[in-house]
């Protein structure tokens, strides 16, 4: 049996999965172990105008993957990259601090706002 590979999923891929089944690989073919963050949970469930059953459908399917919580050397990782990319978003950077310290692969098709990050490896979401 192959070996899963960890990725770090954000969430745009998440949408983009949810409303036109897009990246149906990434999360049905068993090749892969889906992780996101505590900022994608936030993103997702946060979004106006979302229906309660909508809620509850995103929350299901997060089931399924696996959230990694924050801890000291996320949030050290996140201080430090603050200081140095002062321009990124807090949100971007708390992803790029969660893929870098766990050594996960990040998923995105948001190549700007991660590329700045030198110690990231990404995977440009295409289907």
């Amino acid at each position: 049996m192959a070996k899963k590979l960890n990725l770090l999923v954000d969430t745009d891929i998440f949408i983009d999965y949810f409303n036109h089944q897009l990246f149906r690989d990434l999360f049905e073919s068993g090749q892969f172990r889906v992780y996101y963050s505590v900022v994608t949970k936030k993103e997702l469930l946060s979004k106006e105008g979302l229906q309660e059953s909508e809620r509850e459908a995103i929350q299901t399917f997060l089931k399924g993957c696996r959230l990694i919580l924050l801890d000291q050397a996320i949030l050290q990782k996140y201080s430090d990259l603050r200081r140095e990319y002062p321009q990124a978003a807090k949100e971007d950077t708390l992803i790029a601090a969660t893929a870098i310290v766990k050594k996960f692969s990040l998923v995105t098709r948001n190549n700007r706002h991660y590329r700045i990050f030198p110690d990231i490896i990404l995977w440009f979401g295409t289907d």
